[in-house]
């Protein structure tokens, strides 16, 4: 019988053999001695929500620091942080960020029934980590965009699995340590699933009212953080964002168009991933790839937008290879990755200051190779029944299937 499968996806998804193991674990290995060496307080990014939690513990404001752009749960939750000693953060934080990363893989695969154990899943997580910048980028900053980027794929497996109520209680629970999976609200809305949508909306209102109770100025997030970031942070933080909005200026655009094209793009952005939906073709394709199109609207428009934000997405469409029709089975979901290649020079694009303009091309390009594929051209010839690509408990798929 006809499975679907071509022979290198049937190879793929054997298990690998021992020898693949200790290559990825010296990958993975590297890149967190390699920040540990080089990095005193573990990353940038995170040192500023530990000095924010330790300003707290000292009776100050968190919100003092304009860079701290969380809500105030995320300063309870980096005070063990703040009570742990330099050299211990410096190992411990590049080390969560990564297995936290290798976490959201996994989710990844699991949701098209890809073995953990595959040769796929160590290549994939391998090329992730040698061959995608923001990755070790992301390992470098300590950024909490890692929360988002296990959050989103752990959510979206148990929609999937039908368990919308706990996929909903994931995006809560990420969106109250960093507010950037607020947009896949909208896919409740569009599956009808209110009591996921409640969930997503209720846990971060009450974790944070919470905190924010015990901050010196309980409405710090919106009287200081949300003017700046509707200012559009300020001239460093511009130098780095990846949004039309922030790059299309630095090329003589005037930023009052700039703005309206993303805006426009966002907006087309999420009509596609309404029509994606729409579209109620069996597998987990559909849940999938609706989600990424809303994240990647969104940070076509926000500010600010870097290019690490590319986690919470690059691996969900990567772990669907595997799946006919699937969107990394396109050439354009390649090409849009070239520009985030190590190593590969771009005349003029060296300084990092201007790597913004490269992350703004691949943003683009992603979301167009995302978007027009299964948002606005009509879908014809035979399709297989799921998109799952192991064979393992038909009567399992099934379920998945009616689901």
């Amino acid at each position: 019988m006809h499975t679907g499968k071509s022979d290198i996806s049937g190879w793929l998804v054997r298990r690998a053999s021992w020898h693949a193991w200790p290559v990825l674990a010296a990958v993975l290995g590297a890149g967190v001695l390699g920040v540990a060496r080089r990095r005193a307080d573990g990353g940038m990014d995170n040192a500023i929500v530990v000095r924010a939690a330790r300003a707290w513990l000292d009776g100050g404001s968190p919100y003092d620091d304009p860079h701290f752009l969380y809500l105030p749960s995320a300063v309870l939750a980096a005070v063990p942080q703040a009570l742990l000693p330099a050299y211990v953060l410096k190992v411990l934080v590049p080390l969560v960020v990564t297995a936290l990363l290798v976490a959201g893989w996994a989710c990844a695969l699991r949701i098209h029934g890809v073995p953990w154990r595959s040769r796929f899943a160590v290549l994939g997580l391998t090329a992730l980590a040698m061959g995608f910048a923001p990755f070790g980028h992301l390992v470098r900053l300590g950024n909490w965009t890692v929360t988002a980027a296990v959050a989103l794929p752990l959510a979206l497996l148990c929609a999937v699995r039908g368990r919308w109520v706990a996929a909903g209680a994931v995006i809560g629970a990420a969106v109250a340590l960093k507010p950037l999976l607020a947009p896949v609200a909208l896919l409740f809305v569009f599956a009808g699933r209110w009591r996921a949508l409640a969930a997503a909306v209720l846990v971060p209102a009450a974790v944070s009212g919470g905190a924010a109770l015990l901050m010196p100025d309980p409405a710090g997030f919106f009287t200081r953080t949300l003017p700046f970031l509707l200012r559009g942070g300020d001239d460093f933080v511009r130098l780095y964002e990846a949004s039309p909005g922030a790059v299309l200026p630095r090329f003589g655009v005037p930023a009052g168009a700039a703005a309206l094209l993303g805006l426009a793009a966002a907006g087309c952005g999420t009509w596609c991933a309404y029509r994606r939906w729409r579209l109620g073709d069996p597998g987990p394709l559909r849940v999938v790839e609706t989600a990424v199109l809303l994240m990647l609207s969104a940070f076509l428009v926000s500010r600010p937008s870097y290019d690490h934000y590319l986690l919470v997405v690059v691996p969900l469409l990567l772990a669907g290879a595997l799946s006919g029709g699937s969107v990394a089975r396109g050439p354009w979901f390649w090409l849009a990755l070239v520009p985030q290649v190590p190593g590969v020079g771009w005349p003029g694009l060296e300084p990092v200051t201007r790597r913004a303009f490269k992350d703004c091309l691949t943003l683009c390009v992603l979301a167009a190779s995302v978007a027009v594929r299964p948002g606005l051209l009509p879908r014809t010839g035979a399709r297989r029944p799921a998109s799952r690509v192991v064979p393992a408990r038909p009567a399992r798929r099934e379920d998945c299937a009616q689901r």
